[in-house]
């Protein structure tokens, strides 16, 4: 990245706002991929379309799904003791860019903060937004980068404020990675740390297989609802006559791997084409469509200290469903 590469907004409501053009998702050629491949897997980064995204707002709000209000109730309690660890005039980094409620709480508890920057894969997304959270906190140093956080980007050119760095990484996204691939999503993040800098990261923690099935398999049906939407958007835009109502969705615990896995599973023999590519599913076949990995403080820990980084305080809740880590950079890994 140059310095070329940055531009204003196109409203100029932004500080800077830099696109490093990653490159585009073919939807076509991976559900055609995944569909043909043995066991069949869509990518998760489909489910979000206009329907999915609103869908998966519902869901935070059932009362089967902890995570959410769970998390934001740790990051609400430890809010002075982040105002302390952090310092007068923080910069908070997001990559992601994701609940406005929760980067709203934590910008709240901060002392003085000096700025934000929001990195996402989505443009527009993105740019709405920072441009919402410039509005609510005016005075604010409001940048964005148009970035694919799961490869490197280099963030040294970036004219931010020169305060400690803080990169916010919530609502255990590090869980949807198999652990190989979060090894290297935290050492890309560990290369925006300096000296004093920190990583505020929420994983899941393991619990009662009951509890976890059952956030991801809610009695009103909006995760099912959710997880069939990417059905819906496969015969909506790839010229598709498969039917959702062939297939009903599972959510399953996998206590080998320590991770929920969301399936479509085929209700009867189905047959269907996508693109002009004919397909057959067998009764109780299923698609793979997530992963949300869940940890230990000591599996957690060992996943961080392998990209290098070093957990110096974690917070849970009461029931230990949830935690909150406060990492800074360790030993190379």
């Amino acid at each position: 990245m140059t310095r070329t590469a940055m531009a204003l907004a196109p409203d100029d409501s932004l500080d800077f706002f830099v696109d490093l053009h990653p490159p585009a998702s073919d939807f076509r050629k991976d559900v055609l991929d995944g569909l043909a491949a043995r066991p069949r897997v869509i990518p998760p980064k489909y489910f979000y379309d206009a329907d999915g995204s609103a869908l998966f707002d519902a869901i935070t709000a059932t009362p089967e799904y902890y995570v959410t209000r769970t998390e934001l109730s740790i990051l609400e309690r430890i809010a002075p003791e982040i105002a302390r660890r952090a310092g007068i005039g923080a910069v908070v980094i997001e990559p992601g860019s994701g609940s406005s409620v929760k980067i709203t709480t934590l910008l709240r508890s901060l002392d003085e903060p000096a700025g934000y920057i929001g990195l996402d894969i989505s443009k527009e997304h993105l740019i709405a937004a920072c441009r919402d959270l410039s509005e609510a906190h005016p005075g604010l140093f409001v940048g964005a980068v148009c970035a694919d956080f799961t490869a490197p980007v280099e963030l040294s050119e970036l004219d931010m404020p020169a305060g400690r760095r803080l990169v916010f990484f919530p609502g255990s996204t590090i869980g949807n990675f198999e652990p190989g691939d979060a090894v290297r999503v935290l050492k890309h993040l560990r290369q925006w740390l300096r000296t004093g800098d920190a990583l505020l990261l929420g994983a899941d923690r393991i619990k009662d297989p009951a509890i976890l099935t059952a956030a991801y398999d809610d009695a009103e049906g909006v995760t099912a609802a959710f997880n069939l939407n990417l059905l819906k958007r496969i015969a909506r835009e790839l010229d598709s006559d498969i039917d959702p109502a062939d297939f009903r969705h599972r959510a399953i615990w996998n206590a080998g791997k320590s991770r929920i896995e969301m399936h479509l599973e085929a209700r009867r023999d189905v047959r269907f084409s996508v693109s002009g590519q004919d397909f057959s599913i067998a009764a109780g076949e299923t698609i793979h469509t997530e992963n949300s990995h869940k940890f230990s403080i000591e599996s957690f820990s060992g996943l961080a200290e392998a990209a290098g980084l070093e957990v110096r305080d974690h917070w849970s809740d009461p029931s230990q469903h949830f935690t909150l880590y406060w990492l800074e950079r360790g030993a190379e890994a």
